[in-house]
């Protein structure tokens, strides 16, 4: 069974391989970064089991670790060489040969997730699933940009340790904006961990008619948009929304499904996000 933990493996892998790089080129601080990075991915589970043990050390190692990402970003060593004059002809020479076949491989990876989350609950091997069921989607998606990056390789003919030196270029031109999405969805995490999302669900309780359907959907989305603006991120306000009006109100009291649930939160989430001239996805990330 492919289980979603080998791509977070494969992920960590990734990370190493670009420190490795920046080693090379004396980049010591993006070097740091990224292997300090690559531990959550790498030992994650072992960090998770040494909590269900009780065992405090491997969780504090790690919040050790993300102080260090924090002051790393802050010293504002994290910043990529500029491409060479070659370099960047030789990139616009490899995309004008290649034409609009060079969107094939990035569109092939929705399409995939898609096929392999529905193909994916009958897909199976003496009774035992081929892909984890306890993540599904996220394997889905996994196994998808593998098969398009495998895709990408052939309409490019370049080398698959191209594809490593390009994604660590990226990677690096990226830098600590990549923590974003994780810091901010740990951010709705803590929040629905200290209570606010029970707090949400008392109020929406006493404020909007539970048992109309249309009037919970209309509490959620709407607090989504509303959430979103205040947080400037869907990641750290849907933990809290789906904790305080989707699982209690639309998921256990009528029947909504999780997946088109989480679908219209994300979308609702964004368009609040648009609504924010500030908002950290669009403004903060280096150009």
């Amino acid at each position: 069974m492919l289980r979603v933990e080998y791509l977070y493996w494969l992920v960590g892998a990734f990370l190493i391989a670009a420190a490795w790089f920046n080693v090379r080129e004396r980049h010591y601080s993006m070097a740091a970064f990224w292997l300090i990075l690559s531990g959550p991915f790498v030992f994650g589970d072992l960090v998770l089991a040494a909590v269900q043990r009780n065992e405090a050390l491997p969780a504090q190692l790690m919040g050790g670790g993300v102080v260090a990402l924090g002051l790393l970003a802050a010293r504002g060593g994290l910043r990529s060489k500029a491409d060479t004059p070659a370099e960047r002809e030789q990139r616009e020479h490899s995309a004008a040969r290649i034409g609009n076949r060079l969107f094939a491989p990035a569109l092939a990876i929705p399409l995939l997730t898609l096929a392999l989350f529905f193909a994916g609950r009958h897909l199976s091997v003496n009774g035992t699933p081929l892909l984890d069921p306890k993540a599904l989607t996220l394997t889905s998606l996994g196994l998808a940009s593998l098969l398009a990056l495998v895709a990408a390789v052939r309409v490019t003919r370049a080398r698959p340790l191209h594809s490593i030196v390009e994604g660590r270029r990226l990677l690096d031109s990226l830098g600590w904006a990549v923590l974003l999405p994780m810091i901010l969805a740990t951010l709705g995490g803590v929040f629905a961990a200290t209570g606010v999302g029970e707090t949400i669900a008392a109020l929406a309780s006493a404020v909007i008619p539970v048992d109309s359907r249309m009037a919970c959907l209309l509490a959620f989305a709407l607090g989504m948009v509303v959430f979103t603006v205040i947080m400037g991120n869907a990641f750290a306000a849907f933990p809290v929304m789906m904790a305080g009006i989707g699982l209690p109100l639309l998921v256990l009291r009528h029947g909504a499904d999780p997946a088109i649930l989480g679908a219209i939160g994300m979308l609702t989430g964004y368009c609040g996000t648009l609504l924010t001239p500030m908002a950290a996805n669009f403004n903060i990330v280096p150009a």
